[in-house]
């Protein structure tokens, strides 16, 4: 190892900082700047400046998550290229597409400049995954899971925050905001580059593609997780704007109170992760959000308020906070070495649905966008009976429990 190297073991010499999670803390925000203002001024601006229906945003984001599908790559990368730099050079790229995303507001144009944030996007959460599980101890990881997701969850709140008074306060337009929120995103990255040594963690990572037969259900559920948040992401903020109008400070108010929430919640979801244990953490998650995508449909169905769907929309947020559980529950089965190739195909899985789905379901939307919610009920269903295959205390040897009954 070179001078500006460090094991994580030797890293609580260093000021707190300096620290490998004080640096996935700085990264997680700044992704969150930049991926947050993307967010919260999409919607509007594809209406607004693009002339986008459902079916043209479906394929703007099955666009989105090619990267995500072929996460696997970062293997290849990581050959020449250790995760913590990929990591900040990926923050490079987000942060520079998002910063030039309304000069092309263009059918193509935004397929490009989309493509490009996302691919620094994905490759980022892939490594950032990778590093949490290699440098956070387990019997920590779900309350400093949950920490970080509070800290994201910061990160995003002040740039809707940022977005909402300089929107409807200043009159700052697109171009302004995307401006400022990508080269604030760019400025985090050079300073981790700079200001932090190499870390490793204590166990050398096998850089191979890995398929293992007893991660099986860990690779499902992140396929089922996929293809559900994919229908989240790409529909559920689009209802708001389509079906009650919603204007660019009231959607980034929503997502406001959203981070509000996950900034106060964050902690406690680590914490029923650490006192319930995975099994029963995921199942809670996967009852709500059936519950919660059944009620989406209502809104359609019913002519339920804004109110009514406001609420949805943040309560799925919380839900989805829960699914560090699946993080804590690999990290515990995994073999040491196995965390960052398995961090990288367990992405992929996770996007094989997102780049299917939400180009199919914006033809179905068109037509009926109750059937989208109910895909998306269905999918959660599916995603509770796999949790009740994860054992009371899971750990190498007892990866489900069908584990006994291996030979």
């Amino acid at each position: 190892m070179n001078s500006n190297s460090i094991s994580t073991y030797d890293a609580h010499t260093l000021p707190l900082w300096r620290r490998p999670i004080t640096l996935l803390a700085i990264m997680i925000f700044g992704m969150h700047m930049a991926f947050a203002t993307w967010m919260a001024l999409l919607n509007n601006f594809v209406h607004e400046r693009a002339n986008f229906d459902g079916s043209d945003l479906g394929w703007l984001q099955s666009i989105r998550e090619i990267p995500g599908f072929f996460a696997v790559a970062v293997i290849v990368v990581l050959w020449v290229m250790r995760e913590q730099i990929l990591a900040i050079v990926s923050l490079v790229m987000l942060g520079s597409a998002v910063a030039v995303t309304a000069w092309f507001p263009t059918f193509s144009g935004l397929l490009l400049t989309t493509f490009i944030s996302s691919l620094g996007f994905h490759y980022y959460e892939t490594v950032k995954q990778s590093l949490e599980l290699q440098w956070i101890p387990k019997d920590k990881a779900p309350q400093i899971l949950g920490w970080l997701l509070a800290i994201g969850s910061a990160g995003s709140l002040i740039a809707y925050g940022g977005v909402a008074i300089t929107w409807w306060v200043l009159g700052w337009d697109y171009n302004t905001l995307y401006m400022i929120s990508g080269s604030i995103t760019i400025l985090i990255a050079v300073f981790c580059f700079f200001a932090y040594p190499r870390f490793h963690g204590p166990t050398v990572q096998n850089k191979t593609f890995l398929l293992r037969k007893r991660y099986w259900l860990f690779y499902v559920l992140q396929f089922m997780a996929g293809a559900r948040r994919q229908i989240f992401i790409v529909f559920a903020a689009f209802m708001m704007v389509e079906r009650f109008g919603f204007e660019v400070h009231e959607v980034t108010v929503l997502f406001l109170i959203n981070y509000i929430a996950n900034m106060i919640f964050g902690p406690i979801i680590g914490r029923i992760v650490f006192r319930f244990g995975e099994r029963n953490a995921l199942i809670f998650e996967y009852f709500g959000l059936i519950v919660i995508f059944a009620a989406y449909g209502g809104v359609y169905l019913f002519g339920w308020s804004v109110f009514i769907a406001a609420t949805l929309y943040v309560l799925d947020h919380l839900f989805f906070g829960l699914s560090i559980a699946q993080k804590t529950y690999f990290q515990k089965i995994a073999d040491p070495a196995d965390i960052s190739s398995t961090a990288a195909v367990a992405f992929t899985i996770n996007h094989i649905g997102a780049v299917a789905l939400p180009a199919l379901l914006g033809y179905v939307w068109l037509f009926s966008p109750a059937s989208v919610f109910a895909v998306a009920a269905l999918i959660a269903a599916i995603s509770l009976g796999l949790s009740f295959c994860i054992p009371r205390h899971p750990m190498v040897g007892n990866e489900t429990i069908f584990s006994s009954f291996r030979e």
